[in-house]
Order: C-alpha cells, then sequence, then structure tokens
C-alpha cells in the first residue's frame, strides 16, 4: 500500500460518481481516526484539531436535513467495490472501515464465482500488541463470506460463524482473503473464507447462513427503524412489491438500484 496507511480508495471510482466526493471525505478521515488513537501530538495539536472537527460536524449537520441517506442493495450487476459501500469492513464510504476491497473472480472447476479480499488494518483495529483484534478478523470473514454467497446467487443472513485464529495477524500489513461458497441445504448456506499474511494463514472461517425472503428482510427494517429512516423503509417496500410482482426471479435479497443514488 503505497501511502502508508492503507489502500487508497479515491481512484476506484470516476470522477462526477454521485458518490466521488462522500468517498473523498471518507478517505480523509481515515488517516485521522488512526491518528487519534496511535499519533502523539501535542495538547494544543489536539485541541485545534478537535475544535476543526467540531465545528465542520456541526456545519455537515446543519446541512444534513433529517433524512437518512438511502442505501443501494447488494447487486451483483455492480462493481463488486459497490457491494457493501457504506459498510464497516468493506465500505469505501465508511470512514471507519479499512476498508476491506472485495473482487469477483471465476470459481474452481467451473464452480460458482468466488471472492478475494485485501486489507490494511491500522493501530485502531489492534487487539494484541500490533496484531489485528480478533473481533475485527471476525467481521472481516462475515464480510467476504456474505459477499461470496450473493456473487453465486445464494444470499443469506449470518446463522453461525465459527473462526479459526491459526496465527497473529499483523496489523499495517497487506493481508489477502479469499471466500467461496460450498453448498446449500434448503435455506441454509454453507461458506468458507480464509485470511493469509503472504503466503501464510492466519486466520479461517466457515459461515453457515439462512436465505431470508424480501418481504422478512423488510419486516425487520421496519420493525428496527427510526424517524430518519422513513425513506430507506419506503424504498424497501417498493422493491418487495417489485420482486414479487415479477414472480421472485433474480437473487433473493437483491433490488433494483436507487434512482441516482450511487451506492
Amino acid at each position: 500500500m503505497s501511502d502508508g496507511v492503507g489502500g487508497e480508495p479515491l481512484g476506484l471510482i470516476p470522477d462526477g460518481h454521485p458518490d466521488a466526493v462522500r468517498l473523498r471525505l471518507a478517505t480523509a478521515l481515515r488517516p485521522l481516526i488512526a491518528m487519534t488513537v496511535s499519533g502523539m501530538p501535542s495538547d494544543d495539536a489536539l485541541a485545534a484539531a478537535a475544535e476543526t472537527v467540531e465545528r465542520l460536524s456541526a456545519e455537515l449537520a446543519a446541512g444534513a436535513g433529517t433524512q437518512r441517506r438511502l442505501r443501494q442493495p447488494p447487486d451483483v450487476g455492480r462493481a463488486s467495490i459497490e457491494y457493501f459501500p457504506t459498510s464497516p469492513v468493506a465500505g469505501i464510504l465508511n470512514p471507519v472501515a479499512p476498508p476491506l476491497f472485495l473482487e469477483v473472480v471465476d470459481g474452481a472447476d467451473g464452480g460458482p464465482p468466488e471472492i478475494r479480499g485485501s486489507a490494511w488494518f491500522d493501530y485502531h483495529y489492534e487487539g494484541p500488541p500490533n496484531c489485528v483484534h480478533g473481533g475485527v478478523i471476525a467481521a472481516a470473514f462475515d464480510e467476504i463470506l456474505g459477499a461470496a454467497n450473493i456473487v453465486a446467487g445464494s444470499p443469506g443472513m449470518t446463522g453461525t460463524l465459527n473462526v479459526r485464529y491459526r496465527k497473529p495477524t499483523p496489523l499495517r500489513s497487506d493481508i489477502r482473503m479469499e471466500a467461496r461458497f460450498l453448498d446449500r441445504n434448503g435455506r441454509k448456506i454453507r461458506t468458507w473464507a480464509a485470511m493469509y499474511h503472504g503466503e501464510v494463514m492466519t486466520a479461517e472461517a466457515e459461515g453457515l447462513f439462512i436465505q431470508v425472503i424480501p418481504r422478512q428482510m423488510l419486516a425487520f427494517a421496519e420493525q428496527n427503524a427510526g424517524e430518519s429512516d422513513a425513506g430507506i423503509v419506503a424504498f424497501m417496500r417498493g422493491a418487495v412489491v417489485e420482486f414479487e410482482e415479477g414472480g421472485g426471479t433474480g437473487a433473493p435479497g437483491s433490488a433494483p438500484s436507487t434512482p441516482g443514488d450511487g451506492a
């Protein structure tokens, strides 16, 4: 990673994309988060930075409105970098995400497509000294396993995630991952993934996922929605109706793109 603070999301989406400016802000915030945890500036410098961030937060909040930005559902018709753009793990638009970069590759022996991933975990993901926190590793596995299910045409929600930590995963190093769909029995979906530093496998995981039909997903969203989520819930209702009127075709859990929304 050439910039010394992890992967550089800028350039992954073209200028003029609806999220280009939002991506610029998220990318600028990532090193600030890392320095807040690990840097050794003076108290005066920290105070000045805090005052600047407080002012910027107030300015953004004043113009943000009361509704939450619509989320783009995962869609295999879009670039893999946009599957989970606001995710806390792989979201290029989420400044708390490392992020985990995803790529779709051909499956082995004619099998369904698989996912390859890469990440660079900075100091704010530290567990044991100079090692990635085990919970962060589990979250990365959950994300890449879910992506593998999507590209295999069997999306679902996590039922069980079993992680085997083989060796410590180092911070601030190039980490790669791979994930593949294994099999499906009714609504139960089984998927495998591994994490590597160089050629050394540092962890592996197997997940059991459960298919959730769009109307069930809508019910979850409605149950947990707040006042700012009205737009998202309305969009999901429309997507569910379109899915059902179309005979339930396509990958369950995938929905049409939001007009004018890049993520």
